[in-house]
């Protein structure tokens, strides 16, 4: 049973209006309103004024609810999780192609610029460690079932807890890698503007 329906039982059994509620609980008529109607969602100074006046306790309240409160949790978290990675991704792409450029062109404010880049881009990179280790997700396989909205198995999170070591040195290398080839790239391209 939803929240909602939970209310409205609760009140309806009380004989109360919903202009009476709200007048317990210290909201507007229309915020019961909204609900019952499952508009919105009460916040838990609410949940605990209307727990203690319809003498319930907080689990009866929102039984049912919980599990809806859990996947939204789950959800939100998925949300940031790519959110901060999509920024990062981007602002780790533009620091590393204006490197050279930026450095060339505009000699000591190029470094300049490209030092708030880089403190940007690492702040966003440190946004998605917080949230990768929030919800104990590390290994790429445990990151891309966490974006699906699933989870391992305790043998399979045992398995790619054993490869996470592994996994963060070749991914420090491969990053160095890529970066010494696009830096190599870019200062090839632009050997002509070099002074």
């Amino acid at each position: 049973m939803e929240l909602n329906t939970q209310i409205k039982k609760y009140r309806t059994n009380m004989n109360l209006t919903q202009e009476e509620l709200a007048e317990k609980v210290y909201v507007t008529r229309q915020t019961i309103s909204n609900w019952e109607n499952n508009k919105n969602y009460p916040d838990i100074h609410s949940l605990l004024l209307l727990s203690t006046l319809f003498n319930v306790s907080l689990d009866q309240l929102i039984k049912g609810d919980i599990d809806i409160m859990k996947e939204e949790i789950k959800r939100s978290e998925i949300e940031k999780l790519n959110h901060y990675g999509n920024i990062f991704t981007l602002l780790l792409l533009v620091t590393m192609v204006s490197a050279v450029p930026l450095m060339i062109f505009l000699n000591y404010y190029g470094m300049i610029i490209f030092t708030i880049l880089f403190a940007i881009t690492m702040y966003f990179a440190h946004k998605v460690e917080k949230c990768k280790k929030d919800n104990d997700v590390q290994t790429f396989k445990e990151i891309l079932s966490f974006t699906e909205g699933k989870r391992l198995d305790e043998i399979e999170k045992n398995q790619e807890a054993g490869k996470r070591p592994y996994q963060k040195i070749l991914l420090m290398f491969g990053s160095a890698l890529i970066t010494l080839v696009v830096y190599c790239l870019l200062l090839w391209i632009l050997k002509p503007y070099i002074v």
